[in-house]
């Protein structure tokens, strides 16, 4: 039993960590067909802000991902300069979701 229950957790974890590989190029694919690319870069600010300074300046606030989604979605202005970020109402609920947690893991 003990070996059996190994196997699964082996197995298991390795689909997890499968999963995960697979995670970051499908955001980024998401990314790029969305927009995102166009006006931001994950570590260079070009129109708007790079990602990994996003995520710094939301690292630890746990209502950064539910807002940051809505304003993907809704577009937003003042926060990062004068540039308005258009908005994305093209993206799924969950897609703005995963693309913004893609976003805020960009700083780890």
């Amino acid at each position: 039993m003990r070996n059996g229950v190994f196997s699964l957790l082996t197995l298991v974890s390795a689909a997890t960590c499968a999963a995960g590989a697979h995670a970051a190029p499908d955001m980024q694919a998401l990314a790029e067909k969305s927009g995102c690319l166009s006006c931001h870069s994950v570590q260079n600010k070009v129109v708007g802000p790079a990602f990994v300074d996003v995520a710094a300046k939301y690292k630890g606030d746990a209502e950064a991902p539910t807002r940051l989604a809505q304003k993907v979605r809704a577009g937003g202005k003042g926060v990062w300069g004068r540039i308005p970020m258009p908005p994305h109402p093209e993206l799924k609920e969950d897609e703005a979701r995963q693309l913004v947690a893609w976003v805020l893991s960009a700083g780890s």
